[in-house]
């Protein structure tokens, strides 16, 4: 009876470990994505504060998400190498210290400064997160059903960001959006130390600097020219150069990546259809997502002047939505074959965005409401979907470097959405732009949205 009891008590242990475990990587993933909506409604307070132009509004929501995607795929591999815990501490650790520096910036420029650094922290934070989970969870419906739940705190982050920053901007300042990761970053170090365990290490490798150097001056020189090319002229020589150094800077990258013993990115992954359609998917996913959330937190503050805190509310609809359907989808997912919920949910999202472009157009607030949840639901559905299925689709010891490269693709697709839809709208300074821009931004969006539907469906 006593060695019964024992072994009871072992594994009602055990199953309370895991339990905070994967709390501790969802909790680290959640803050990660509440920083990012967190920012979009401090916009206006930050422009006004530290006289900041739109260019220097996208370089705040992009020097962070830009360094981000460049970094992913080298911290994937050093994760693989340090083994994923001691990345995702050093990832929090570096985040939590970038996040003190974005709150005393005294100018626009040192906030793009410290937003840079911030950004190094989620390279080594995400990627780690999806292989702790992998490496945890060996069965593959439990392991999909904690992949919706690491999905779902991205999305609680997104949909509590808004309300969050919007009542701290509009109480404490801009600045209390930042502090507000320093003790949030220090709980979660501690929940990782104490119950998460430590994967293998692969010490062998060596690291790929010249590919990473190439993929940093591609994706740098892409977004410089995307964001300021309506203000500088998009047939100016600085411009020119800049996207012809970016071609070559993407050509040099994949010329090293062929010949590299261990390359940041195996071309061979991109024989695998389950690995090139969520790629795909990712990408197209945070375009239209970020993209949506950079122009409705401007379209409610700047033209519909809402406080910052009644904006956040105004945004609740998608981020609520996308955070619930990722939690349910997850265990979708576990049952159904994987690329219906992808369909579906890129479909949605046209859908969606189609009535966005409605509710802009006649002013009614209930269509834009709705058009937000149906994009929700269908951001939602499509993020747990594409994470199972690629992390399927690779052997265990690269997983690391898999998830690393999803999250690249997804974050490229922010830095992408927020570049392009900011030079669509114009200045938010001219109304009339930012008016007659707005459904041009909208209708991108729901194309997109559209074609990765279909090139789901006939890949």
């Amino acid at each position: 009876m006593r060695k019964e009891q024992q072994i009871t008590s072992t594994q009602e242990e055990h199953g309370t470990l895991q339990a905070l475990g994967l709390t501790a990587i969802c909790f680290g993933f959640f803050m990660v994505i509440l920083d990012t909506s967190v920012v979009n409604v401090a916009l206006p307070a930050l422009q006004q504060d530290l006289h900041g132009s739109l260019e220097g509004l996208q370089w705040v929501v992009n020097g962070y998400t830009l360094i981000f995607a460049s970094l992913l795929l080298s911290a994937g591999t050093l994760g693989d190498q340090l083994g994923q815990k001691r990345a995702f501490l050093i990832g929090y650790v570096l985040f939590t210290g970038a996040s003190l520096l974005c709150s005393l910036a005294p100018s626009l420029p040192l906030l793009i400064a410290a937003r840079i650094i911030q950004g190094v922290g989620p390279a080594l934070l995400v990627p780690s997160s999806l292989a702790l989970i992998t490496h945890g969870i060996q069965n593959p419906g439990k392991r999909a059903r904690a992949i919706g739940i690491w999905a779902g705190s991205s999305g609680i982050g997104l949909a509590g960001g808004p309300v969050i920053g919007g009542l701290l901007v509009d109480t404490l300042g801009w600045r209390s959006i930042f502090l507000l990761n320093v003790p949030c970053g220090l709980l979660a170090l501690a929940l990782t130390r104490r119950f998460v365990s430590e994967t293998p290490q692969r010490t062998t490798q060596k690291r790929d600097q010249w590919g990473q150097g190439c993929m940093i001056v591609a994706l740098a020189t892409l977004t410089y020219a995307l964001i300021e090319g309506r203000s500088q002229g998009w047939t100016s020589p600085q411009i020119i150069g800049l996207l012809l150094l970016c071609i070559g800077a993407f050509g040099g990258f994949l010329f090293i990546e062929a010949r590299h013993d261990t390359p940041l990115l195996p071309l061979h992954f991109f024989s695998s259809r389950d690995i090139r359609v969520p790629l795909l998917v990712g990408c197209i996913l945070n375009f239209g997502l970020y993209g949506l959330l950079f122009v409705l937190s401007l379209f409610f503050q700047d033209i519909s002047h809402y406080p910052a805190a009644l904006a956040g509310v105004a945004l609740l609809p998608i981020t609520c939505a996308t955070g619930g359907m990722a939690v349910i989808s997850g265990r979708i997912t576990a049952r159904l074959d994987t690329r219906w919920p992808l369909i579906g949910g890129l479909t949605a999202g046209c859908l969606g965005t189609l009535l966005l472009l409605l509710g802009e157009t006649g002013k009614t607030l209930l269509i834009l409401m709705v058009g937000e949840i149906i994009v929700g639901l269908g951001c939602g559905m499509v993020v747990p979907a594409m994470t199972t299925i690629l992390l399927n689709a690779v052997p265990k010891n690269q997983v690391g470097v898999a998830s690393g490269l999803l999250n690249a693709s997804r974050q490229l697709g922010g830095v992408l959405g927020v570049a392009i839809i900011g030079s669509i709208l114009g200045s938010v300074n001219e109304g009339s732009a930012f008016l007659t821009g707005m459904p041009v931004a909208l209708l991108l969006v729901a194309l997109l949205f559209l074609l990765g539907s279909v090139l789901t469906t006939i890949a």
